[in-house]
């Protein structure tokens, strides 16, 4: 796929395509963040779970450098002074007269508040958009999730409506709030956008 695989950095942030030794490191920073990711995460058996050994890590990340491989997602590590603070992952991509993809997130609770998430954010759809040439992406997130509804709406992302019963998280089928961006919204990117916002802030 174009544009990939790349690393991409803005001040202390960085993104980097996922390595097989970040299985050990992974593992750990979610185990510590268990509780705080929890009430958000999809309920997937191929999720591996929070204190599973390291096997269901290395199959994790091995698909998704697969997906990325096919021009299907484009999987990060968030970087924070070059420490692993989380994942981003541009996914679900669809070509042809779409050219759509899904964004979703994570970050560790104990780098939260330093908009390294909104940073991740921007830096990851500019480069779906501008190099990897994507038209849209959406972010699905739960109505209760105000810390991620936060950042996309700090990015100007537009809200466009409840999905009811769209995924599998935390034991039931939740709604969650549709939120998206084009790249025609952000003609001279959403990194520059954000960081004027953040220099009047």
């Amino acid at each position: 796929m174009r544009g990939w695989p790349v690393t991409l950095t803005e001040g202390p942030v960085g993104l980097r395509p996922l390595r097989l030794r970040d299985a050990a490191t992974w593992r750990d920073v979610r185990v510590r963040n268990a509780e705080w990711l929890r009430p958000w995460e999809p309920t997937n058996p191929e999720t591996p779970l929070f204190r599973s050994g390291l096997g269901p890590y290395y199959s994790m990340i091995h698909t998704m450098r697969r997906e990325a491989r096919n021009g299907l997602s484009l999987p990060w590590v968030v970087t924070y002074d070059d420490v692993f603070v989380g994942q981003i992952t541009v996914g679900a991509i669809v070509w042809g007269s779409a050219r759509s993809a899904q964004v979703g997130y994570w970050v560790d609770r104990a780098y939260a508040g330093r908009g390294i998430t909104p940073t991740a954010v921007a830096l990851a759809v500019d480069h779906a958009f501008f190099t990897v040439g994507l038209h849209r992406v959406e972010a699905a997130i739960r109505p209760e999730n105000a810390a991620s509804r936060r950042v996309v709406e700090k990015l100007g992302f537009r809200d466009e409506g409840v999905r009811r019963r769209q995924l599998h998280i935390d034991g039931a089928w939740r709604d969650h709030i549709c939120y998206a961006l084009t790249s025609e919204d952000v003609p001279d990117g959403l990194a520059a956008r954000w960081r004027a916002r953040s220099a009047r802030h």
